[in-house]
């Protein structure tokens, strides 16, 4: 474990808050970005679900026994934090109805790029284990390992639902025939 983080980790215990707030700057970064990519484009979910996931770490500080870094530990909690904000959203989803009027319109942010979008939109459409191994993994950089000491899962399910996960990217990714071009299997069934 970083030295620094362990002094300050032991200076929190004994209640120091300018060593939690020294943690916090330290890392709040990396639970931001973590739970952002678990939220998509809601920046203010993402938000709440970091700040949720502050308050769990803080409070369960003195629980940590330093078998994992802290890094890794925090994380997991971010992780924890943001899947239960999304239950916990679903279930609100599914008991309300939104009404819109037909004058609704959703505006595009000038600097999204159409990838962005598509890649989004193939993120959500991920089972959620899958979801959360590519994000763990491919974007923010952890091992196998780390990520199944987070989820509560062996390196080789992450591996698994990883190489899946990347599978089922590239066919959600893959370019589409515009609509006036005949699809692949309609080209193939004119040449029999």
């Amino acid at each position: 474990m970083d030295d620094t983080d362990n002094h300050l980790i032991h200076q929190a215990r004994q209640g120091d808050g300018g060593a939690v707030r020294a943690l916090y700057e330290r890392h709040a970064q990396r639970v931001y970005a973590v739970v952002k990519r678990l939220a998509g484009h809601d920046d203010a979910l993402a938000e709440d679900w970091a700040q949720e996931a502050w308050v769990r770490a803080i409070r369960a500080l003195p629980t940590f026994r330093g078998d994992a870094r802290f890094t890794t530990w925090l994380h997991r909690i971010a992780v924890n934090s943001a899947l239960h904000g999304r239950r916990t959203r679903m279930r609100k989803a599914g008991r309300e109805t939104v009404m819109m009027d037909d004058t609704f319109s959703v505006r595009a942010v000038a600097d999204t790029s159409v990838l962005k979008i598509r890649l989004e939109r193939a993120m959500e459409q991920l089972p959620e284990g899958m979801r959360k191994v590519l994000v763990l993994h491919d974007v923010e950089g952890y091992t196998h390992e780390e990520i199944g000491e987070m989820l509560g899962v062996t390196a080789g399910t992450c591996k698994s639902q990883l190489f899946k996960a990347r599978a089922r990217m590239r066919r959600l990714l893959a370019p589409r025939p515009a609509a006036d071009e005949p699809a692949e299997e309609e080209m193939a069934a004119c040449a029999t």
